[in-house]
């Protein structure tokens, strides 16, 4: 296992927008024992999940999301290196967004490279059901009704659980 060789940093937490052909590109660069690059890339939905209060779907105006500066990374990096042990990868970058995002707006990247597809993909589920239930960002929907904050799911924590890791969420 190799750590990802470029200069750019494993985990970012950023305001801007992503490119993810760019990103796959720097976990590439360099390393010519990559036969393989998974990624997932997660978007704000249009409508959200089911408000017990409205009694139904609503539409989402707005989702913004917070985290602590610091422990965060830390967090995010720990999980990385998780996913080091767990499989055999070269690379891997994380790049979740903060602040207000719109509709359709990315908010997650992850992308983990290997020498065969199995493990990509496996690494790549992985790290985004830890993501889902363990790393410490608040998400805050607007909707028409009001602005509400988005709990964690029991459907997250048994994704997690999974992968033999026991999520405190529900």
């Amino acid at each position: 296992m190799n750590r990802d060789a470029s200069s750019e940093p494993r985990v970012r937490i950023q305001t801007q927008d992503f490119d993810l052909s760019h990103e796959v590109a720097a976990l590439r660069r360099g390393n010519t024992s990559v036969g393989a690059v998974c990624s997932f890339v997660g978007t704000v939905r249009e409508r959200s999940a089911v408000d017990p209060d409205a009694g139904g779907v609503e539409p989402v105006l707005t989702m913004e999301l917070e985290h602590y500066p610091g422990m965060t990374e830390k967090a995010i990096e720990a999980m990385i290196d998780q996913a080091m042990q767990r499989f055999d990868i070269c690379a891997v970058r994380v790049i979740h967004r903060i602040g207000l995002l719109q509709a359709l707006d990315q908010i997650v990247l992850v992308a983990v490279a290997s020498t065969h597809r199995g493990e990509s993909f496996a690494a790549c589920e992985f790290l985004m059901d830890y993501l889902k239930t363990q790393a410490p960002f608040w998400k805050k929907e607007q909707t028409a009704q009001g602005a509400r904050w988005v709990d964690a799911r029991v459907t997250d924590d048994a994704a997690l659980a999974r992968w033999g890791i026991a999520a405190s969420n529900s």
